[in-house]
């Protein structure tokens, strides 16, 4: 096996033999066997082992048994203790989950403190056909099914095509001690579940099981490749970067073939999973929206809207009288006294200083807002002044007021209201002025 992992170094991450290195060891017979598969290999590489504090004596003795392996080794070795179980309460997370969380979190500011190049872990092949398991049972598309990736974020997986067994068998023709976790052997645990039950019953129909699983698993890679590749020739084509996020051409989407795996290529790493729902916008009246845990899909005539989802704040920000600059969340507005009234653009106005009762409020527009606009006749409600603009939702949700009591001065970067505007030349102007 010796051998045949610095062959995978050399042919699959020759860049690991010049780089720096950190490996997460747990202490059981995987982890253990990579750190010396990597002394052997003369990589430049330091420990780092986690103590979840969930087995009391257990645990500790792992921390030791890593400990006395680093000196073995002549490496350095970092030891971090978690609260586990209160962070899993804290995070409403199951415990594996926020093992996991917790690791890779210090692993990376591990990485990052001590300018390691990597992170190495060591999953093999049996963890990721588990991993096949999981998502087939959860749902998933073609990215799950293709198993764990060899390297992915700065972490480098190099054993993946190395099975429990060889693991296990070079460690014991090598005479290397390991740890053996407990909690390993309780069926409690999805991913235990599926190697204790799940497995043995395909190795048994047919002994070749995890080899064959492996080619699969190297064609639906492939597939994900070719996927990848066609999708990049079509996102310039759909989708548009906009001020709040994207805009998806809804009649390009509807000329490509097969739209809804084309919808869920370009949406999936958004957190959507009513999936029929987002298709569905295609043909929806504007305004329709659907949601994920961190983002909206709305429909706007010819578009999709992409953006981040945003409570709309109900908070009123003030600014006081003879204030030049004011600087808030959304802006920066200053305010000067001018001799006349010069250019006009979308970020500035001019008013009567007299007609202003501080302090002025600053604060999203709601339903029911009404203001006169400066070049119109009579007044308006916002919501059809946005309406005659064509206003996107995302762009009406992120629309300020500048008001002077219950009165709105500015529509801030599209229309004043004329019941401030100047109506004399021998009166005192203000030039309000607003930038991001």
């Amino acid at each position: 096996m010796e051998k045949a992992f610095k062959n995978e170094i050399k042919s699959q991450f020759p860049y690991l033999c010049n780089s720096k290195l950190l490996l997460a060891v747990s202490g059981g017979v995987d982890s253990v066997v990579l750190a010396h598969l990597c002394k052997a290999a003369k990589l430049d590489f330091a420990l780092a082992h986690c103590n979840f504090n969930l087995r009391d004596e257990e645990s500790d003795a792992d921390e030791g048994f890593v400990a006395t392996l680093a000196k073995r080794l002549q490496v350095e070795l970092f030891v971090e203790n978690f609260d586990t179980e209160q962070y899993a309460k804290d995070n409403s997370l199951s415990i594996q989950m926020a093992a996991r969380d917790l690791r890779y979190e210090w692993f990376e500011e591990l990485r990052l403190k001590h300018q390691f190049d990597y992170t190495l872990t060591a999953h093999h092949a049996n963890d990721s056909l588990e991993t096949f398991f999981i998502n087939l049972l959860r749902g998933t598309g073609l990215e799950g099914l293709s198993g764990i990736n060899s390297d992915s974020n700065k972490i480098i997986r190099p054993l993946l095509n190395f099975s429990r067994n060889e693991i296990a068998a070079y460690a014991k023709e090598n005479n290397i001690s390991w740890r053996e976790d407990s909690s390993n052997a309780s069926t409690k645990y999805l991913r235990n579940k599926i190697r204790h039950e799940v497995v043995p019953i395909f190795e048994e129909l047919n002994p070749q099981f995890l080899e064959i699983f492996l080619k699969t698993q190297s064609h639906l890679k492939e597939n994900e490749e070719l996927v990848e590749d066609y999708m990049s020739l079509l996102y310039p084509k759909i989708i548009d970067r906009t001020k709040y996020g994207y805009s998806l051409d809804i009649n390009y989407l509807k000329k490509v073939p097969n739209t809804p795996a084309v919808l869920y290529q370009l949406l999936k790493s958004f957190g959507f999973t009513e999936w029929n729902d987002v298709y569905n916008l295609l043909d929806a009246q504007p305004g329709k929206m659907v949601f994920s845990a961190s983002h909206k899909l709305i429909k706007d005539r010819e578009y999709l809207i992409l953006t981040e989802k945003s409570q709309i704040e109900d908070k009123v920000y003030k600014i006081a009288k003879n204030e030049d600059f004011a600087m808030l969340p959304m802006g920066t507005f200053s305010f000067s006294e001018v001799g006349e009234i010069k250019e006009k653009t979308s970020n500035c106005i001019y008013v009567d200083p007299e007609k202003l009762d501080y302090p002025l409020r600053v604060r999203k527009w709601k339903k029911g807002d009404l203001f006169y606009p400066f070049g119109m006749k009579g007044k308006k409600k916002l919501s059809d002044f946005f309406k005659d603009k064509k206003l996107s939702l995302p762009e009406k949700e992120n629309s300020w007021l500048l008001c002077s009591g219950d009165k709105i001065v500015w529509v801030i970067n599209q229309r004043a209201d004329r019941r401030f505007s100047i109506t004399s030349p021998d009166q005192k102007i203000i030039k309000i002025t607003f930038s991001l």
